[in-house]
């Protein structure tokens, strides 16, 4: 791990691989998968090209250290997936666009995974035929960490039918809050560097698919999770009362939350610097003649920026990013004499080389510092090393202890503060923001000082308090190292799977979490939060798979029988073969997707045979290999009366994607709705709760009954439709969804046919979900999932991004 390298590479990076490897060492987990970019590229380190690499569990000490399966394929892996151009390392800002093609390939290795998993651990057996099959063994749960991987987990959970997790670690709507207060930047500008209105929304669609957010503190939950239109505290209690007492929630959902701080490896702490030691080897080191025993390098090279490296050191350990806020705790530094005569400043910030080639906004920042410094003359005071290794840092610390000095945390809002917790397992008392996870953290530890970020004065107070009164920095001093335990990471891991298995409701049988300690009461919302059903994978393979050998009366025993001789006689049959329609044996699939209307709202038939004409032509040659997919607004018999006025047969297409995705239907087989992708799409819809809100919520104020009227022809079990008869009179999707979100409805909202009917369809059932691999490789087991997959687009008003 390159720690501090950019803004991107936080303790949150630290935090998400340590809790992989203290995951996979603990009683009742398998495998834990760390899926991530892959990145080629000669600016950064050879291994984050590696496919995949093994993390070395955690040495934790504890009993769970021995109770890990060490079965083939156990344990926990970095697993590294192409996404946008492999040769770049891109900031977080501008993964944006590439965040599709991730889910696609994500959503491929989860598939390969479960499949080897279910031959390893759950066989056929030894009874059933030769070409029967292993059920494949699904991840339990699908963690999100951070806005772009909540974005991603949220599409996986979706297609997959699996719980998702979600954990914020910075949020974008308090980062957006504090750039604000600030005053240094405007709306346009933040909304153009931090592309922020993009995570925020990434933010929300975890919330909306999310069983359970995890977070560090209760602060965390009510001040800032509680910016958000998808999360609303008192509307979660009232909720969960509702639960507890029977009563339906009438299609309103939040996710819970759960306080659960992070965890922290001590197998790096040598017990000795436990001891309140007397700065014996920091004095050996100030005099080389002295030394006995080889010292840190860091330690000569922290040391060698001081006039007098006997006084107490003031510690700062972060990334150079303008809301850690050291330019605040420099000038309460270089403002007061006192704190000047008594400590010196160490200031570790990243890695560089040089300052004009630093990404983001490190090169600024530390451009600051170094104008701060010659401003105030506080050379011989104030160290910053331009490198450190990530095996450097418990050095530091201990360094810092040595001297007697404080750890600070000056952050304008600090989401946990994990180094926080590592000072005080060093044994250094700390003073920490008032904002966000220090709170908590201070409470436990009782270990140092909270203070007002955005004063210099506070700031020199709690530093003085404590290096000018030694009693009071013992007695700091051993608070944190008698509480420090409450961060270890097997009680997180304990804590955390507890609420995942008390939570988050798997739709298998077959795969229940063994955890103890579990609370008796799951707090799921409502029906329809997961499909329960143990046959799911059957019977949406027979369900796209059905053919004339396969009949409604036949028992389990023979259909099962059917469906595992088949794969077997595919390949005796060769390929050569023209395949007819059986979507379970199509190579890749192309998606026509396509809306063309005329202003009056009625389909242009001569765009649409266009766009049908290229797609049919651009899958010529494939031998039935080549499937096709048309994916729509429109109805299932709006969709087929229009391909015929086309001149396209609609059972030449393999599926039709109808109603906006809320509607899958296999036209070569009959012209109504699957039921099985209508079970799968049913999650966390609000059904007709929803119906009668959304023409209340969604048309302006000075809009007529009729403006947004429910269109009962148009509508279906799983969609909502409503016609616009004035785009003028009725809100964009943004507000519609809005207002939905803060009500607890969780649903997608769809205009089309240029703008006259609006489609309300549940959160899995958006068209861009349903053809991309997201929706389609589980089921068909084909590889449409590959980018570069053709698809014709073609409208006369772009009316769907409304």
């Amino acid at each position: 791990m390159e720690l501090g390298r950019d803004s991107d590479t936080g303790g949150q990076v630290k935090y998400v691989v340590e809790l992989a490897r203290a995951l996979a060492a603990t009683a009742g987990v398998h495998r834990v998968d760390l899926l991530t970019r892959q990145i080629s590229c000669p600016d950064v380190d050879w291994t984050y090209g590696e496919p995949v690499e093994m993390l070395e569990r955690l040495s934790s000490g504890g009993a769970d250290d021995d109770d890990g399966d060490e079965s083939g394929g156990a344990g926990a892996y970095i697993v590294r997936l192409p996404c946008g151009p492999r040769d770049q390392y891109i900031p977080k800002e501008e993964l944006w666009p590439h965040i599709p093609e991730f889910v696609d390939r994500a959503l491929s290795h989860v598939t390969n995974v479960a499949r080897a998993l279910g031959e390893q651990l759950q066989p056929p057996p030894s009874d059933a035929p030769a070409t029967a099959l292993a059920a494949p063994v699904w991840p339990y749960v699908i963690h999100g960490h951070y806005a772009d991987a909540a974005e991603v987990a949220a599409n996986l959970a979706s297609a997959l039918n699996v719980p998702m997790v979600m954990t914020g670690h910075s949020l974008g709507r308090n980062k957006l809050e504090q750039l604000l207060k600030l005053g240094r930047m405007h709306g346009p500008e933040i909304q153009g560097t931090y592309k922020i209105a993009r995570r925020i929304e990434a933010e929300e669609t975890g919330l909306d698919t999310a069983e359970m957010v995890v977070t560090s503190t209760k602060q965390e939950i009510e001040e800032q999770w509680g910016l958000y239109d998808g999360f609303d505290l008192m509307v979660e209690r009232k909720l969960r009362v509702r639960q507890r007492r029977g009563v339906s929630s009438l299609g309103r959902y939040m996710p819970r939350m759960a306080v659960i701080p992070p965890g922290m490896d001590f197998s790096f702490v040598d017990t000795q610097d436990t001891a309140d030691g007397d700065g014996a080897d920091l004095q050996m080191l100030i005099d080389p003649v002295k030394a006995n025993k080889a010292l840190p390098p860091i330690w000569s090279e922290v040391l060698r920026f001081f006039t007098n490296p006997h006084k107490p050191m003031i510690l700062a350990l972060s990334r150079p990013d303008p809301k850690k806020n050291v330019t605040t705790l420099l000038k309460a530094y270089g403002e007061s004499r006192k704190l000047r005569e008594l400590a010196n400043l160490t200031l570790i910030l990243g890695n560089r080389d040089d300052i004009d080639d630093m990404a983001g906004g490190g090169g600024t920042v530390l451009t600051a510092v170094l104008k701060l410094i010659d401003r105030y003359d506080l050379y011989g005071q104030v160290a910053y090393p331009k490198h450190h290794k990530q095996t450097d840092v418990p050095h530091i610390y201990r360094l810092a202890a040595k001297t007697k000095g404080v750890f600070i945390n000056p952050a304008l809002v600090e989401p946990f503060g994990l180094t926080i917790i590592e000072a005080a397992a060093y044994g250094l008392p700390v003073v920490a923001t008032k904002n966000g996870g220090p709170v908590d953290i201070l409470k436990a530890l009782h270990n140092g000082l909270l203070v007002d970020p955005h004063s210099a004065e506070a700031i020199t107070g709690a530093l003085l308090s404590l290096l000018a009164d030694k009693g009071q920095w013992l007695e700091s001093r051993r608070n944190g190292l008698r509480n420090i335990h409450r961060f270890s990471w097997p009680h997180h891991c304990r804590l955390y799977l507890s609420h995942v298995a008390a939570y988050c409701d798997h739709p298998s049988p077959h795969q229940r979490l063994r955890v103890p300690g579990v609370p008796a009461a799951s707090p799921s919302m409502g029906g329809g939060d997961s499909l329960s059903d143990s046959l799911r994978g059957l019977s949406l393979q027979i369900s796209v798979d059905a053919s004339s050998d396969l009949n409604a009366g036949d028992s389990a025993a023979l259909i099962m029988d059917a469906l595992r001789r088949r794969p077997a006689a595919d390949r005796r049959e060769g390929s050569g073969r023209a395949l007819g329609f059986a979507p379970g044996r199509r190579q890749s699939l192309l998606v026509v997707a396509v809306d063309c209307y005329g202003d009056d709202g009625k389909p242009d038939v001569e765009q649409l045979k266009k766009a049908i004409d290229a797609a049919m032509s651009a899958g010529d040659g494939a031998g039935g290999r080549q499937g096709y997919v048309l994916s729509t607004g429109m109805t299932i018999p709006e969709a087929a009366e229009t391909l015929k006025a086309c001149g396209a047969d609609p059972a030449g297409f393999d599926a039709l994607i109808c109603s906006s995705g809320a509607e899958i239907c296999y036209p070569w087989k009959e012209l109504t709705a699957d039921e099985e992708y209508s079970g799968h799409v049913a999650f966390r819809w609000p059904g007709d709760h929803v119906k009668t809100v959304v023409p209340r919520l969604g048309k302006a104020e000075d809009a007529q009954a009729s403006d947004l009227a429910v269109d009962v022809s148009a509508g279906s079990l799983h969609c909502h439709a409503y016609a616009a008869t004035d785009a003028s009179k009725v809100k964009k999707v943004d507000s519609i969804r809005q207002a939905l979100r803060m009500r607890g409805f969780r649903c997608n909202l769809v205009y089309t046919r240029a703008c006259t009917r609006l489609n309300v369809i549940p959160l899995s059932a958006s068209r861009p979900c349903r053809y991309s691999g997201a929706s389609t490789s589980p089921r068909w087991r084909c590889s449409s999932a590959r980018p570069g997959t053709p698809t014709a687009r073609s409208s006369s008003r772009g009316c769907t991004g409304r």
